[in-house]
């Protein structure tokens, strides 16, 4: 394929499951690869797509997996015919470093923008995509009872449902090639929760479910399901809601507001402006990683974070209740097909 870049309009079996919450949590606190450790990957004639890649997880995403040889069709919403600074900007480190990196229009919230974006990105490929990376989200911070529908709807569109359009186009390929990987960028708190975060949990929440169930479901087509958990990072999600806040409490009526002062306040301490120490490439190396592992080996979770041990041990706790749930029965073989 060409390297020219362009645009484009229980049975419990899991090995971490038998070891309990407690070995889970350890096992998932051990140092990962830093960028400059990474391990020498070659994807070269794999094809990704991975969506909001005009920034943050996604930007990293889509130059890591290119550099180490993939397809790779970083798609973005509003990309102006090419001339989205963002879509330059990463067209211009794909033509200095030669690599294979595309870029395509898809707006998650658009049933027909997601269907013609991930027919671009199969065109491309030559035909069903290897791999789809679920990033594209938003973050808001405030009260639950001040939100308005309005809101609600925004980000359930984007962090739940523009999840699903995206696998749900992607998917009819896949399984007529019998293989396929989704990544869904989810979040800590996709398994418990912090006040004032209340929606973007709930959708983080959602994500969840509904690609476990999917995972037990396509066990059987070949296709596999990986829910990436990262924790705190500096990406411009928060930075970006501090604006979907503002005009979110813009509406808010005052009466309202003043019963929520603190919590208010507290909010928008979550928002644009705080620092981290973490490196945000440590998702970029997780997938890629994961991506490297045999089919049928790679696991429903990874927790990304150097503090991994709240999310990992609710992993490992829910992971036995699922066990108990369908480790017998009709559910057994799917089951155990999808491994931790």
């Amino acid at each position: 394929m060409s390297k020219r870049p362009e645009i484009a309009d229980i049975r419990p079996t899991r090995r971490m499951l038998l070891a309990g919450a407690s070995a889970l949590a350890a096992a998932a606190m051990a140092p990962r690869a830093a960028a400059e450790d990474a391990p020498a990957l070659d994807f070269k004639g794999r094809s990704v797509l991975i969506t909001g890649t005009s920034s943050g997880f996604g930007r990293l995403t889509a130059l890591t997996l290119a550099r180490y040889g993939a397809t790779v069709i970083a798609s973005m919403r509003n990309l102006e015919g090419g001339a989205r600074p963002e879509a330059r900007d990463l067209m211009t480190i794909a033509e200095n470093e030669d690599l294979d990196l595309h870029v395509v229009e898809l707006d998650v919230l658009s049933d027909a923008s997601v269907q013609s974006g991930v027919a671009e990105a199969e065109r491309i490929a030559g035909g069903a995509l290897d791999v789809v990376v679920n990033n594209a989200g938003i973050g808001v911070a405030g009260p639950v009872e001040l939100s308005d529908m309005e809101m609600t709807k925004l980000i359930f569109d984007t962090n739940l449902y523009g999840y699903l359009r995206v696998a749900n186009a992607a998917l009819p390929k896949m399984r007529e090639a019998g293989a396929g990987q989704i990544f869904n960028v989810s979040s800590q708190l996709g398994r418990f929760v912090i006040p004032n975060l209340g929606l973007y949990c709930a959708t983080k929440f959602g994500l969840e479910a509904m690609f476990e169930t999917m995972a037990y479901e396509l066990a059987p087509s070949g296709v596999e399901i990986t829910i990436i958990q990262p924790g705190g990072y500096p990406t411009k999600i928060w930075d970006n809601g501090v604006r979907y806040t503002d005009e979110w409490m813009a509406r808010v009526s005052d009466d309202k507001k003043a019963a929520y002062e603190t919590h208010i306040a507290m909010a928008q301490g979550t928002m644009g402006g705080r620092t981290y120490s973490t490196n945000p490439i440590d998702v970029p190396n997780a997938i890629a990683e994961i991506m490297a592992t045999p089919a049928g080996k790679r696991p429903l979770r990874r927790v990304v974070h150097p503090r991994p041990d709240a999310a990992a041990g609710a992993n490992a706790a829910l992971a036995q209740v699922q066990a108990g749930v369908l480790g017998g029965g009709a559910y057994a073989s799917w089951h155990a097909a999808v491994t931790d």
